[in-house]
């Protein structure tokens, strides 16, 4: 029972960290039709401007902020001057669907090129706001620390602020209608093209706000937070691409997924396992688990 709840508990931790990648792709995917690729290297370039703040500061809660400024500035910068451009020049045939994907790869290249010629390849490490070490009752230590409660307040905390951003405010209302229906927005007097660019610095932010959390009990390097992206990426097809509430559950499903076969199973499966539970919920449900059903017409 106790190994169990252990399980749980570091399961949703590290779907709570996955839950802020996901958010990311969805983000971007939602406004452009683009599996953003590069978010990797986004939030690797946030992470390391927050780690030069957290280290030089003392202060991780500081490094933090700037990791979501910088963040949030690299994301509005890339849709501004790379995808507008890439989709004025490639906006029908093959070339809109392949080229975003394709140039995003490359731009994953360029932000790691830029950050191991500025920083090193060296391993990093930033001070963690809490204790790594697991919590004691009695005579028993659980694996569950300070630090992993502190991530999970912090991403629910963050889920909170984007749900009132997207379901209270303006901003949200025209986030989704451009999403959904960018012809009727534009119709309507929203200005699409500012408006995914706001979408795409929301997900640079929530990028620079996973990057610091995993290496807070981590290290940091140019390629640190592949594994991430990956995990992310798996966790928004699962929970289903056009839903922002699917990336945080199929987050949390493949968290916890991933702890039970890394404490009941073994480590070396733990990579596998996170494509076999993407397979068997695409067997099952292929648009995610929190897609909605599509309308039949006619």
């Amino acid at each position: 029972m106790q190994k169990a709840l252990e399980t749980l508990l570091i399961g949703l931790s590290t779907g709570s960290i996955y839950a802020l990648m996901s958010l990311a792709l969805v983000l971007v995917w939602r406004s452009t039709r683009v599996v953003n690729f590069a978010q990797a290297g986004q939030a690797m370039f946030s992470t390391y401007i927050g780690f030069e703040i957290a280290s030089r500061s003392q202060i991780f809660w500081l490094g933090l902020i700037f990791a979501i400024v910088a963040g949030a500035v690299l994301g509005a910068g890339v849709d501004y001057f790379f995808m507008r451009v890439l989709f004025k020049h490639a906006n029908s045939g093959p070339a809109a669907v392949v080229a975003p994907v394709i140039a995003t790869l490359g731009l994953l290249g360029l932000i790691r090129s830029i950050v191991g010629l500025t920083w090193g390849g060296e391993f990093r490490a930033i001070e963690a706001p809490a204790s790594k070490d697991g919590y004691t009752f009695g005579e028993i230590t659980i694996p569950f620390s300070p630090l992993n409660t502190l991530i999970i307040v912090t991403v629910a905390i963050i889920l909170i602020i984007l749900a009132i951003l997207f379901q209270r405010t303006n901003l949200g209302l025209a986030l989704r209608a451009s999403a959904y229906a960018p012809e009727i927005a534009q119709l309507a007097g929203i200005r699409t093209a500012r408006t995914r660019t706001i979408g795409w610095a929301i997900a640079g932010g929530v990028g620079g706000v996973a990057g610091m959390l995993v290496t807070s009990y981590n290290f940091l390097t140019p390629y640190s937070l592949d594994l991430l992206l990956v995990f992310g990426f798996i966790a928004a097809v699962i929970g289903g691409l056009e839903s922002m509430a699917g990336a945080v559950v199929g987050a949390l499903v493949l968290g916890v997924g991933l702890t039970i076969i890394l404490n009941y199973v073994g480590t070396s499966l733990v990579f596998i396992g996170g494509f076999a539970v993407l397979l068997l919920v695409l067997l099952i449900k292929p648009d995610g688990i929190m897609a909605r059903g599509k309308v039949r017409r006619g």
